[in-house]
């Protein structure tokens, strides 16, 4: 996410911690910021913003003795008010509650707005309707209507209506006659920005009233995302943004600039392709994450949103119960590591190792690893000592995989059991692991988990 950014931004903090500052040397930090905004296609008027903001705070608070850590605090917090400051909800307090996405074409509205969908059900537990006003785009309402079935969303077609006005006012009484919580309406795009384009939207947006009305940005186009967003707030009163494909080879300048030049909050990111893949925006850790600090709050969101409790904690059980790892344990850690984005993504969210570089080629290793025990028998998963020459040759051979990456496995296997020994060991070290157990145990047991006590003792 935004990896030119972050790896500019991070590296103006790693000159500043735990050093005291002088006057030149806040002029040179800011320097550093602003180049690093500039090269990420940042506004200009945003850019100059927020470096005169830290410029001006540094040189009022940053003593000399602890002005480096107070300069990387004022820098964080001129980037999350540039931002937005905090996380903004979606406006629900009708029924049905209507949401239009307006955006140029190919920006990712029809995904994006699928995508809401299930963030609704899925978290709000709401009936949710999706409908369509695009009625330029070949197979675009088909395209709606599979993924609102993938989401468990309600398709509503125009049917032979040839006006986007009049579908639009069609799909608001048919998601009030059914009592829908909440519709959902894609609007057509193209390629800029033209007089019948917006003339169109402001005729939807009359009809449709909506509470919310957002703005679809590709995080690929920069500061000009901004100026965009300004010129569709002319025509309907935007409420916020969405920024989408920030898993691509986005710069960041999107993010950064269309709150400020817009005055109008980002409500969610776009973090790739499939229908789970949009997150509830907050300034402050998309903050942290730009300077290296990590983001272990959205990262312990994910994980208690995706990852399975219950196979998870059969693993704990195991280490505190000081039993030996084989590969049915190996390959639950990495299918639940999969399931936040792969070691990669985890890094970038840790603090201290968000700075580091990280290969994507390891996240395909455990792919491998993956493919590679499904090649085993049950017994051999179970068994790890029985891996002879013989069956290391067929286990490679049915992975198309080599005996090297098969041996590669095995000593990845010996390491994690090397690390869970020491952490099951008694002690101060293993007493913190039962605590901590008793703990997950008070947390979970009203979603069915087992208890620490099982944990310890796993059949």
């Amino acid at each position: 996410m935004f990896d030119r950014l972050s790896d500019g931004l991070t590296r103006v903090v790693q000159g500043l911690a735990g050093r005291g500052v002088s006057d030149s040397k806040i002029r040179n930090a800011c320097r550093r910021v602003r180049r690093s905004l500039l090269e990420a296609d940042v506004a200009l008027e945003t850019v100059t913003n927020i470096v005169n903001n830290i410029e001006a705070r540094s040189f009022e608070h940053a003593s000399a003795a602890a002005g480096g850590d107070q300069l990387i605090r004022i820098i964080r917090e001129e980037i999350t008010e540039a931002l937005g400051t905090k996380s903004s909800g979606l406006n629900l307090s009708t029924a049905p509650s209507v949401i239009l996405m307006a955006g140029l074409q190919g920006t990712g509205k029809t995904t994006t707005a699928a995508k809401l969908a299930r963030h609704l059900i899925e978290r709000k537990s709401m009936r949710v309707a999706l409908a369509t006003t695009d009625i330029y785009r070949p197979a675009a309402a088909e395209q709606l209507r599979v993924l609102s079935e993938e989401v468990g969303a309600r398709f509503i077609s125009g049917g032979q209506r040839k006006e986007p006005a009049d579908i639009a006012a069609f799909a608001l009484a048919e998601a009030r006659r059914l009592s829908d919580d909440v519709l959902i309406v894609d609007t057509a795009g193209r390629l800029a920005i033209d007089a019948e384009m917006m003339a169109e939207l402001g005729s939807i947006h009359a009809r449709l009233k909506p509470v919310e009305s957002l703005f679809v940005v590709d995080a690929m186009t920069g500061q000009d995302a901004a100026t965009t967003a300004r010129e569709f707030g002319k025509t309907v009163p935007l409420t916020g943004v969405v920024v989408s494909k920030i898993d691509g080879d986005a710069r960041g300048g999107a993010a950064l600039s269309v709150k400020h030049v817009t005055g109008k909050p980002i409500k969610f990111f776009g973090t790739g392709e499939r229908t789970n893949a949009l997150e509830v925006f907050h300034p402050e850790r998309l903050a942290s994450r730009l300077l290296g600090m990590g983001d272990l709050e959205s990262l312990i969101e994910d994980a208690d949103r995706n990852v399975d409790k219950q196979r998870a904690s059969r693993v704990a059980g195991k280490v505190l119960g000081r039993q030996r790892l084989d590969f049915e344990d190996v390959r639950v850690q990495l299918e639940e590591m999969q399931k936040l984005g792969g070691m990669t993504a985890m890094l970038k969210q840790m603090p201290k190792l968000a700075g580091t570089k990280v290969k994507h080629v390891q996240d395909e290793s455990y792919t491998k690893m993956v493919v590679i025990i499904d090649s085993m028998t049950v017994r051999e998963r179970r068994f790890p000592d029985l891996l002879n020459p013989s069956r290391k040759r067929r286990i490679a051979a049915g992975s198309g995989t080599s005996i090297q990456d098969v041996n590669n496995l095995i000593r990845y296997l010996g390491q994690l059991r090397k690390q869970t020994r020491k952490m099951g060991r008694s002690g101060r070290k293993g007493r913190q692991m039962r605590r901590m157990a008793e703990r997950i145990d008070a947390q979970f047991s009203d979603q069915g988990l087992e208890s620490a006590q099982d944990l310890l003792n796993p059949r």
